[in-house]
């Protein structure tokens, strides 16, 4: 009964750390493969904090075409042990299979997540404080620019409305529901 009732709490603390270290390595990641503001104060942060981990990594494992496959791989590796850490406290055991190939998709819906609520929060920022100089619109700006620009193309602005935001905002949603559940089938069917 002790052990169930610290079990929860643990699970819980194991995740946050993991998680919010895991998105900062993939904000890293994203934030130089969309060739953003590097001397941006909050990029200035991720890079300090990801540093240390990522600079000896990178001997071992180059960069191919401008994407940091350290910090991929570095994300993978985070991920597994996360969910090997929390099977371990649920009590399901030592699977590190599950926790390799079960990262997969939890790292995809993660990226996927990350420029969801990166799209939304630049959506809110631009009614809340629209044409005023902010690090983190200036960031978010150039990190979802990549995927505004093309719908951008296609929807043109109506009577001052981007509507660019919505429509990818719906469109990341629906790439979720269909990449997710069978990457989870399929890691579920090797495992």
């Amino acid at each position: 009964m002790g052990g169930g009732y610290l079990t929860n709490p643990l699970i819980f603390l194991v995740q946050v750390l993991f998680e919010a270290y895991i998105l900062v390595v993939l904000l890293r990641f994203f934030l130089q493969l969309t060739r953003s503001d590097f001397y941006n104060p909050l990029s200035q942060f991720i890079v300090r904090i990801t540093s240390p981990v990522l600079v000896p990594m990178r001997r071992v494992i180059p960069g191919v075409g401008g994407m940091d496959l350290s910090a991929l791989v570095l994300a993978w590796i985070l991920k597994a042990v996360e969910l090997l850490l929390v099977t371990a406290l649920a009590g399901a055991g030592f699977q590190p299979l599950l926790a390799i190939l079960g990262a997969i998709p939890g790292l995809v819906e993660l990226c996927i997540n990350i420029f969801l609520y990166a799209i939304i929060i630049q959506a809110i920022l631009s009614w809340v404080n629209p044409g005023t100089y902010n690090p983190a619109a200036s960031l978010l700006h150039s990190f979802t620019a990549p995927v505004l620009r093309p719908i951008q193309q296609i929807i043109p602005v109506f009577g001052g409305l981007d509507l660019s935001p919505m429509a990818a905002i719906i469109g990341l949603i629906l790439l979720k529901m269909l990449l997710i559940p069978p990457l989870q089938q399929l890691v579920a069917a090797l495992v």
